[in-house]
């Protein structure tokens, strides 16, 4: 069902993945947009066990489109460095597909909120943080990504000094 990669030795190992999901701080969602357009949006999230979170407002374009069509892709960029006398990119980045669900489950939903606050606000105090999450709470959707296919790619270049490293 998912293309396999052309450029197998730029391909990112399953570890290296996880670590740049784990080091990003937002991603782009991409969603069947209204009228067969595809929507994209930038977005915060958590990652954890083959899934993915975000928030969203209760009412939205992205809301709808996951409503009418579950079917989302995710990326994260974790190096993006323009070489002008290259005419080229140092890139590395990952793309999940996967299937999204509005969480319903009062208990599913506070977890994955914890789970957000705690990954970008990790000094809070945790009086603030319920505090902010009470508040919060009657206002947000909470989205779950079940992840399908992971992979991820970088630079020839950077494949080729990481080797020169080894």
């Amino acid at each position: 069902m998912f293309r396999e990669m052309r450029r197998k030795n730029q391909e990112l190992s399953r570890e290296e993945c996880l670590a740049v999901l784990d080091r990003g701080t937002s991603g782009v969602l991409a969603v069947h947009g209204e009228g067969g357009y595809p929507y994209a949006v930038p977005l915060s999230y958590a990652y954890a066990d083959d899934k993915l979170w975000f928030h969203c407002a209760r009412a939205g374009h992205k809301l709808d489109a996951i409503i009418r069509d579950p079917k989302v892709s995710f990326c994260v960029t974790d190096r993006d460095q323009v070489v002008p006398l290259e005419y080229t990119t140092y890139f590395r980045s990952v793309i999940l597909f996967g299937r999204a669900r509005v969480l319903e489950d009062p208990a599913e939903i506070r977890a994955a909120l914890e789970r957000l606050a705690l990954r970008y606000a990790p000094e809070d105090s945790q009086e603030h943080r319920q505090s902010v999450l009470e508040k919060e709470l009657p206002a947000v959707a909470i989205i779950e990504v079940a992840v399908e296919h992971l992979t991820g790619k970088e630079a020839i270049e950077l494949v080729r000094s990481r080797h020169a490293l080894e």
